[in-house]
């Protein structure tokens, strides 16, 4: 493999870790704050549609990601309202999200736009654009430096780069800031956190909005700037696998931006890779598929070591009278 084919593949990593990352950092405080979040695969899903939808309708793309967001948002609520108001049990909520989202999304598309779920092929004005980062021209000329900047990581849409941002972002949130520590408390000892005279409700309410947020801006990236529109069930396990993520990088988020590229980077090699031969040997295109899949079975199976989450993690809180 060339120098130029690893920089595409780089380039396509980044493009195809963005929603993982999103989807991640989304967990991460939701988990964080007590609220365990399989649904982050609707939540995902529901943006993704609403925000192709809207985009479609409206011809702007902003409009589009902020009714993915809304969307995401909602159901976020929905599940913070499941699992903290009423003190359900949160793994049957986010699956409940997981199948509404599925559901809603096949049947709100075919009403819609007639085309069995899907959206309409979105147009330029419609989808998040390319940006060229600055100095590309004076970095053109040096080796392997300019290559690297120009091909891997100029080029891509505001929230490739805002993905990027989040990651540090989150970690000054957690490790620096007053909400960090309370946010951190509360999914660890949700009693003594509300001793202190804090809401235990609404510090979870405060990650589910966030976590909402951040699904959302994931599911709106796949529908307008990883693609051209929003076909059913176009997350295809991508909440499931940020979640994995988010398991293996024990709930840290410099950890989880590694562990999203790995599996970028998996995605992006059974992509390019599918008619790979090994010794002669053919290797079949469906082992190349779901390539990404037996690592996350794999590395949580027998890589990863111990895992412990915030103690509070699923379980309801019951203030004391």
């Amino acid at each position: 493999m060339d120098y130029t084919t690893l920089l595409q593949l780089l380039d396509s990593t980044l493009r195809l870790a963005t929603p993982l990352v999103f989807a991640c950092l989304a967990g991460l405080y939701a988990e964080r704050s007590g609220i365990f979040d399989i649904g982050l695969e609707g939540k995902m899903l529901i943006s993704a549609f609403f925000a192709a939808g809207t985009a479609a309708g409206t011809g702007s793309v902003w409009i589009g990601m902020a009714a993915g967001i809304a969307a995401s948002s909602s159901l976020a609520l929905l599940h913070g309202v499941a699992s903290i108001t009423f003190r359900g049990n949160q793994l049957v909520s986010g699956i409940a999200i997981n199948f509404l989202a599925s559901g809603a999304t096949a049947l709100i598309g075919q009403n819609w736009f007639r085309l069995g779920g899907q959206t309409p092929l979105l147009d330029r004005d419609s989808r998040f654009s390319q940006i060229e980062l600055p100095f590309a021209d004076a970095v053109s000329s040096i080796p392997v430096i300019g290559p690297f900047y120009i091909e891997t990581l100029s080029g891509h849409s505001i929230l490739v780069y805002c993905a990027l941002v989040a990651v540090p972002t989150t970690w000054w949130l957690l490790y620096r800031t007053r909400f960090g520590l309370r946010l951190r408390a509360v999914g660890e000892n949700p009693e003594a956190v509300d001793v202190g005279g804090i809401s235990v409700a609404f510090l979870r309410y405060r990650a589910m909005l966030i976590c909402g947020l951040l699904c959302g801006m994931g599911g709106a990236y796949l529908s307008t700037g990883l693609a051209g529109g929003f076909i059913r069930d176009m997350t295809a396990g991508k909440g499931f696998i940020a979640l994995a993520a988010l398991i293996f990088a024990k709930w840290q988020p410099v950890p989880a931006l590694y562990t999203c590229l790995l599996f970028g980077f998996l995605e992006a090699a059974s992509i390019r890779f599918q008619n790979l031969e090994i010794a002669g040997i053919a290797i079949p295109v469906q082992l190349m598929q779901v390539l990404p899949y037996i690592l996350t079975v794999i590395l949580l199976a027998g890589f990863m070591g111990r895992a412990v989450p915030p103690r509070a993690g699923g379980t309801p809180y019951v203030k004391e009278r």
